[in-house]
């Protein structure tokens, strides 16, 4: 809508002077991350600066009314458009100016790196020194201030062991690097020291743990998948574990970027390979859209795009820090990535789902295991092709049989899918799995009728769910879990051993269709009857156990079964479809053992022979036996490990055959608006078009397969030629050291993002960055050591400032620069100090457990759980409430929790956590009294508030001695005299462990200076 034609021109009040300043209660987030309200847009445009990016000088001028009715509201209507623009919900006079500019390239984050000069550096002085502080200082001097002085020893080393480890040092630590620095009755920190304290705390095991936590907020990680369910996805930790050893081994910058985009390519037979690829899985999954709904319907479209699009946005956002999934419905409003350059990203995607890939920390094992899977998909297609020229021989007459096979396996009174017991859904088909029927008393039994389900799921039909390999077992005693009833089991009589009616564990069972399976018992008495998968039939991507009815009849042809009490290891319980009652409720697919289905296959199977020459026959048999071969070596194999991964896979057993994308890219074409069923033009994979040194076609063999579409695209991401990728790296460990980056925006380098306060800054740490290698601990050493890392954070100044207003102290010229720079400057973005930050929720929590002497240091491994899962078989709830606190699995570092989607833990969030649904780039710095509340009243702080009174006591020592200890353990600092006898005093009152409480409620233990 164009403004200019919309709003009339009165008497010339414009936007900017008459309504802005009008509607302070209106706020919203920018793109840079900071709150904008209307009245914080007119201040900025009357320092002509812009707001998200947006220059509004040019965007509001000539917005005003003109030709109003008398009564007319006229500040009312320039407010409510005032409120539009602002908050973009209505183009303005220049828009077709801005979408010609949003195709432009001309933008810095788009431009070649170029290194650029040092300022300053011909002088000696300045060579000697960190280019960082040459930056830094040239832009001081530029404003008049000047550096803020270097900051004490003891506040820098716990400085550096947060941002490097997440922990706090500990005392003699302390007291050791303050020795290391002590100049007379002064401190001087020598660089000799400061080295070597950088380089022992980046070789420590839990540097990896501190920044990997820091990239799995950039990668939205989570341990369940999020949506309606929110089902656990128990094995994507071993993707964060590959994260954590990645940063401890410094990976180059541009092989952690292949690995993760295309590992198994790149990497093959690798452990690093596969476990990377936990990246594309790492985001949220619909769990109905995929397992419950088939491709070919809409809302299975539907939720494979949005899949597609969180892959697609997680990698352009994490490495090349630009928001592509705005093309989706449209071509981008700011930058030049047009909508077809969306969805070229898209079809790099095209076969990639997500699942449990099997895999072998033995890289020999995990190449063989891949050369037989290859091998076994090969000769599964050899023999399709050859059964698919037999069909086409046989033309109309095989047509005509099948359609009456199917007619047959359908009509059989009525089938009725939606009535059935179904299992919860196994990543691996070797998961046991039993479901237990209670006839409520002993019986004599004649014989047990499984009866299979039908289910039209991913065209499986007849059989859906029925076990590949299995037993049935009759007992007089309780069999859920493998235990008798304490009841039925007088302590003078032996449990007896349950009787077996069917053994099927040690071959592919045949899989039936709809005919029931009888087993005889030959009169046995029992009461329980069980079923136990010992190897599960495969549905998509996964594996189940599915039964329509389980009936036990005795010797006078009774079903006694009807109603029965059923049990299970798991169950979905989704009625009328499916839940545990169903197995006895006497209703199933009817019975296709009335002879005219078998007589129909037989009569197929003739017809095939009839087509089938010597020649095809015998290679028919060769891969029949080549297959056995390849599956008898496969069973060999130890049991891999698992992640969840993005994945290409395929079945197994008795129903082999291709997984969704069969291994095959989907066709992926431009959505009009975004919607799936206004397909346009087809595209082929390429990177975006928005770089011109790095052009964004592929040069893809014909016929290429999916897995080439993934490498190009991470050769590309991972060029030296894509200064993007760079940048984004750079700014993003330059915002951990200093709680703002050099773009405050580190998801988004376009122009709805924020300017680089220092590019040549930025530009030269991302040259030196990539030419260094790609070495992320030579970044930090580099940062870290220099003087603008090392100042003050100025609050004491501060506090000196407020106090001399009010008892006439003299100001120090330093109080003085202090007032200028805060004047000058109060943002602090030419980093005249060092910010003072609030330690992140992970921080607080694993230092809190570790000044108590609880954190448990192990490393690696499943996630533990801080909460009580209720209801897993459905829809889980998480209780956190009901988790104890004094679990000692639970006093893991914090990056090992189990991460939640829809229910996140509420101390974790109210200390300010990432959302594991959302991509962070940078997360929220609150200062609330709720968290407040958490720290003095939470249950672990309570615990742990004990566990600490509990050390000090056992360091003996009198109350005066154990406070001082407390001070120097919580705050990396002795107390001054009056803080000692205040928490002393406290602690004779209240008692140790309360005075404890304290010291982790103050805002000393929950910032650092």
């Amino acid at each position: 809508m164009n403004l200019a034609k919309a709003i009339p021109n009165p008497g010339g009040e414009t936007l900017m002077s008459g309504v802005l300043p009008l509607a302070p209660g209106f706020s919203r987030v920018s793109g840079a991350g900071e709150t904008e309200t209307v009245s914080t847009v007119s201040t900025r445009l009357a320092a002509g600066r812009s707001v998200s990016g947006k220059p509004l000088k040019r965007l509001c001028s000539g917005v005003a009314f003109t030709g109003l009715k008398p009564g007319a509201n006229e500040r009312g209507l320039l407010l409510g458009c005032a409120m539009l623009l602002v908050f973009g919900l209505l183009a303005p006079v220049g828009a077709s100016e801005k979408a010609t500019k949003a195709s432009s390239t001309d933008w810095w984050s788009l431009k070649p790196l170029v290194r650029p000069a040092v300022p300053g550096g011909a002088k000696p002085e300045v060579r000697s020194q960190n280019p960082v502080d040459a930056f830094i200082r040239a832009k001081l001097a530029e404003k008049n201030l000047s550096p803020s002085p270097e900051t004490e020893p003891r506040v820098l080393i716990r400085r550096l062991y947060f941002d490097l480890l997440g922990l706090p040092p500990k005392p003699e630590e302390v007291e050791a690097f303050e020795a290391e620095c002590r100049s007379g009755s002064s401190f001087i920190i020598h660089h000799s020291s400061l080295e070597k304290l950088v380089d022992r705390l980046l070789a420590s095991p839990h540097y990896g743990e501190r920044w990997a936590r820091h990239w799995l907020d950039v990668v939205h990680y989570g341990d369940t998948h999020g949506y309606d369910k929110d089902k656990p996805r128990p094995n994507a930790w071993p993707y964060r574990d590959y994260v954590i050893r990645a940063f401890n081994e410094d990976r180059p910058y541009e092989r952690f970027i292949q690995e993760q985009v295309a590992g198994d390519v790149l990497f093959p037979g690798t452990r690093d390979g596969v476990e990377a690829l936990g990246f594309i899985a790492a985001g949220p999954w619909d769990f109905i859209g995929h397992a419950e709904v088939p491709e070919s319907k809409i809302d299975g479209k539907i939720a494979r795009h949005l899949d597609r699009d969180d892959m697609v946005v997680n990698t352009m956002q994490t490495f090349n820090s630009l928001t592509v999934g705005c093309a989706q419905c449209h071509d981008h409003k700011f930058d030049p990535i047009p909508q077809r350059d969306y969805y070229r990203l898209q079809a790099v995607f095209a076969a990639v789902d997500r699942a449990e890939k099997k895999y072998f920390t033995d890289a020999k094992l995990t190449q063989r295991f891949a050369e037989l899977e290859h091998r076994q998909r090969t000769l599964t297609e050899r023999r399709a092709a050859l059964e698919t020229k037999l069909k086409l021989a046989a033309g109309k007459e095989l047509e005509a049989l099948d359609t009456q096979i199917e007619a047959v396996s359908k009509a059989k009174g009525g089938l009725r899918p939606e009535y059935g017991y179904h299992s919860a859904i196994s990543p691996t088909q070797d998961a046991a799995k039993w479901v237990q029927v209670d006839l409520g008393r002993s019986v004599v039994i004649d014989r047990v009728v499984l009866r299979p389900c039908y289910d039209d799921f991913n065209k499986i039909g007849a059989g859906f769910g029925f076990p590949v390999r299995f037993k049935v077992e009759a007992s007089e005693e309780d069999l859920e879990r493998g235990r008798p009833r304490p009841q039925q089991a007088p302590a003078d009589v032996g449990v007896r051993a349950p009787l077996l009616l069917a053994a099927h564990t040690t071959k592919d069972f045949t899989n039936p269709g709809t005919a029931p399976q009888t087993f005889k018992s030959n009169g046995a008495t029992a009461r329980y009857i069980r079923v136990t998968a010992t190897q599960l039939a495969p549905r998509q991507n996964d594996f189940i156990l599915a039964l329509a009815e389980l009936q036990v009849f005795d010797s006078t042809g009774s079903n006694v079964a009807l109603k029965a009490t059923v049990t299970a290891l798991d169950s979905i319980e989704a009625p009328p479809r499916w839940r545990k009652t169903n197995l006895t409720d006497d209703i199933a697919p009817a019975s296709d053992n009335s002879g005219e289905l078998a007589d129909l296959r037989v009569k197929r199977d003739a017809l095939l022979a009839k087509f089938t020459d010597n020649r095809t026959r015998a290679e028919l048999a060769t891969l029949a036996k080549d297959l056995e071969q390849v599956a008898a070596e496969l069973k060999q194999f130890p049991k891999p490990a698992v992640v969840f991964a993005g994945t290409v896979h395929y079945g197994s057993g008795s129903f082999a055959g291709t997984g969704p994308a069969g291994g095959k890219p989907r066709v992926i074409q431009v959505l009009n608006r975004g919607d799936v069923k206004q397909p346009k033009d087809e595209v082929a994979p390429a990177a975006p078009s928005y770089l011109t040194g790095l052009p964004g076609e592929f040069a893809l063999p014909a016929g290429h397969g999916e897995a080439e579409r993934r490498a190009a695209l991470a050769k590309w991401l991972s060029s030296p030629d894509n200064p993007l990728t760079w940048r984004s790296m750079v700014n993003r460990v330059w915002q951990y050291h200093f709680g703002r980056g050099l773009v405050e925006t580190p998801n988004d380098f376009g122009r709805n993002g924020a300017l680089p306060t220092h590019p040549e800054l930025l530009d030269w740490l991302a040259v030196e960055f990539r030419d260094g290698g790609g070495s992320l601990k030579k970044l930090h050493k580099l940062i870290v050591t220099s003087a603008t890392y090392r100042q003050e954070s100025g609050e004491k100044y501060l506090v000196i400032s407020n106090q001399s207003k009010t008892t006439g102290t003299p100001n120090s010229s330093l109080i003085t620069n202090h007032s200028f720079a805060q004047t000058t400057d109060s943002a602090n973005t030419l980093l005249w100090r060092q910010n003072r930050r609030k330690l992140d929720a992970e921080a607080v929590r694993d230092a809190t457990l570790f000044v108590a002497g609880k954190l448990d240091l192990r490393m690696g491994g499943p996630a533990f759980q801080d909460f009580i899962v209720e209801k897993p078989e459905h829809s889980p709830h998480y209780e956190y409430h009901l988790h104890d606190p004094e679990d000692p699995k639970s006093h893991r570092r914090s990056v090992y929790r189990f991460l939640v989607r829809s229910q996140t833990q509420p101390f974790m969030t109210t200390l300010d956590c990432a959302d594991p649904s959302m991509q962070v780039g940078r997360r929220n710095e609150s200062v609330s009294a709720l968290q407040a509340l958490a720290l003095l009243n939470n249950g672990l702080m309570v615990t742990m508030s004990k566990h600490f009174a509990a050390k000090l006591d056992a360091g003996g020592g009198d109350l005066n001695a154990k406070m001082d200890r407390a001070f120097r353990e919580a705050l990396a600092r002795a107390p001054s005299p009056s803080e000692l006898a205040n928490l002393t005093a406290y602690a004779q009152q209240h008692g140790l462990a309360n005075a404890c409480r304290v010291l982790f409620n103050l805002n000393e233990f929950a910032f650092v200076d």
